[in-house]
């Protein structure tokens, strides 16, 4: 068996990458960097008080196998990032670079709750079984919807 990479700098690197995202949409927002296991990031709309909490997921190999794990569901948003970095999982070796932009999976927690493997101990996530969201790719308008309804 392969030894697992160790993906934590490229994780805490995910929570950037949506926090960034997240303030040049205009919505206001923070990291929490310690002691919140069901978050890492609030988002917060200063006009309405409104307050969304954001948990991060995201798989480094570009090849993976379009799911994510998910234990923790104390938040109100749940943001994937498929880092696209490289090829992990391929047994064929492939001409050319396989490393691609990142892409941003945007949904409400409970869309995400509803597709887990329950019988899976990894408690795995299929992004094809989440079916809520038509367009989660880079949709901040959810989050932003969300802290301006009163």
């Amino acid at each position: 068996m392969a030894k697992r990479k160790d993906t934590k700098l490229e994780s805490e690197g995910a929570e950037f990458l949506v926090l960034g995202h997240l303030l040049i949409e205009g919505i206001h927002c923070y990291k929490a960097y310690v002691n919140f296991p069901g978050y890492d990031l609030q988002a917060v709309n200063p006009k309405t008080g409104k307050t969304v909490k954001i948990q991060v997921k995201s798989r480094w190999a570009t090849d993976y196998d379009k799911s994510f794990s998910i234990k923790n569901f104390d938040c109100d948003f749940v943001i994937h990032v498929a880092l696209n970095r490289g090829d992990s999982f391929s047994k064929a070796v492939k001409k050319g670079d396989s490393k691609t932009s990142p892409i941003f999976y945007v949904w409400p927690v409970k869309e995400v709750r509803k597709a887990r493997e329950k019988q899976n101990s990894f408690n795995k996530v299929k992004i094809k079984k989440i079916r809520s969201v038509e367009k989660p790719e880079n949709n901040w308008q959810l989050i932003r919807d969300f802290l301006e309804k009163k």
